[in-house]
């Protein structure tokens, strides 16, 4: 392994010291996560091998829940998505500066997790060989999907989410690739191979002015093409419950309500995995309490306003007259699922109140505890409005319970698994942190590694 990084005279060079000092070095701790990651992900793999071979009775969806934790897992991980174009899209619109640090960790975080979400719809179909019925082609059989259908509206999104995503974070990557590139010249070995894939990734850049000012141009385009897809993307997924008549689903306020939902549930992922993050590569410097102070304030609003969508929906539904809405929504707080929903209020609703506290933000280990609580918290919120629905509808006749199999807890621990193996790969292979916005942050004046001032 070739080591070509230069002694940190300047800030400037301190910077590409240690966020490129942190690639490539595989420690004992990083080699045993990545060996447990794969056993969960080979245990998953088992159990969905086993589901494909006996048939979808081996998970525990039957009538009348036939959307239950494939589902909720498919909306959770769609709303975790969100947090990257947020933090990096909206705020760099908005020339928010604290975003410069975590931007890349988020934007990462948002195609990995559109990764995960897009294998739930394929798991949930059963026979997932024919998931390209999904995609209008032009085929032999003049046939085409069903546009009426939440699983094309979901395809769409999807694609087009991940699409967008992809190529924001890409763009973002190009002069730091080039950085490295220029720190591995006149490596031999392993490290001129290094070289040779980073400059092909780099695209050719130089850094000359017209190169600058054609990536600014770009970059502003992208964050503004990205900007409305965290409003339209969520939205057509909480048009998958809100355009059925099932109650408790059929409502208008899904669409804002899941959005403030998707963000909440980001910004908590977040900090989740900045926290071990920032301490394993040694980053404490670049990933301050003051960024933790500002997520905090996002997760404590978007808390406020998931708190209030949940007011507003019992309230309509008492005040909408309709007894099978009201009964709904009565049995979902105290019927057979009380429990997940005295947790969804808990670590949604309650445990974010601690926010208000400058002390409690400014607090690194209070405020990933507070994260992990709202991260359990929004994934039973998922799996409440999904399965209490369905188990009791219209006719007292059909209603039912359900209960996840061991085949279905398998897979959506394996999806935790996959998420967080591309993520560790990532951390190790590209610049986790924008080092040219960096740079330029220090060389505006505005803030240095270390920097305990609070402008940005």
């Amino acid at each position: 392994m070739a080591s070509v990084a230069p002694p940190a005279r300047t800030p400037f060079a301190r910077v590409s010291r240690d966020i490129i000092g942190a690639l490539w070095e595989s420690d004992l701790r990083f080699r045993l996560m990545m060996l447990l990651l794969l056993v969960v992900l080979g245990w998953a793999g088992f159990a969905w091998i086993y589901q494909i071979k006996y048939g979808m009775g081996t998970a525990g969806i039957t009538h009348p829940v036939m959307w239950g934790v494939y589902i909720t897992n498919f909306v959770f991980w769609v709303g975790i998505a969100h947090s990257g174009t947020l933090i990096s899209a909206i705020l760099y619109l908005l020339r928010s500066g604290w975003r410069t640090t975590i931007n890349r960790t988020a934007e990462a975080m948002t195609i990995f997790a559109v990764m995960t979400a897009g294998l739930f719809p394929l798991i949930h179909l059963g026979r997932v060989w024919y998931f390209y019925f999904l995609a209008p082609y032009p085929n032999q059989r003049l046939l085409w999907p069903n546009f009426r259908s939440p699983l094309i509206w979901d395809f769409f999104a999807i694609s087009t989410y991940f699409t967008i995503s992809l190529l924001f974070w890409y763009s973002g990557l190009i002069p730091d690739l080039a950085t490295i590139r220029d720190r591995l010249k006149g490596a031999r070995g392993l490290g001129r191979l290094k070289e040779r894939i980073y400059g092909y990734l780099s695209l050719g850049w130089h850094g000359s002015d017209s190169q600058w000012k054609n990536y600014r141009r770009a970059y502003l385009y992208m964050a503004a093409i990205a900007t409305p897809l965290v409003l339209s993307v969520h939205s057509v997924v909480s048009w998958d419950f809100a355009m059925a008549v099932t109650p408790g689903w059929h409502s208008t306020i899904f669409a804002p309500y899941f959005v403030a939902g998707a963000i909440f549930s980001g910004i908590a992922m977040v900090i989740t995995l900045s926290v071990p993050f920032r301490w394993a590569l040694g980053l404490e410097d670049y990933i301050t309490e003051y960024h933790y102070d500002n997520m905090g304030k996002l997760l404590l609003l978007t808390s406020l306003i998931v708190g209030y969508a949940y007011i507003a929906e019992y309230f309509m539904a008492w005040f909408s007259g309709d007894p099978v809405e009201w009964e709904s929504f009565r049995w979902r707080a105290l019927g057979d699922y009380s429990g997940p929903f005295v947790i969804m209020m808990t670590c949604n609703v309650v445990i974010p109140l601690l926010c208000f506290f400058r002390r409690i933000r400014r607090n690194i280990a209070a405020i990933f505890v507070i994260s992990i609580f709202v991260n359990i918290g929004m994934w039973y919120e998922r799996f409440v409005i999904i399965v209490t629905s369905l188990a009791h509808e219209y006719s007292p006749g059909a209603w039912g319970l359900y209960k996840p199999s061991w085949v279905e807890l398998s897979i959506t621990v394996g999806s935790f698994a996959w998420f967080l193996f591309w993520f560790m790969l990532f951390a190790k292979t590209l610049p986790a942190i924008s080092i040219t916005e960096v740079k330029e942050s220090i060389a505006e004046g505005v803030w240095k590694p270390g920097d305990k001032k609070e402008e940005a």
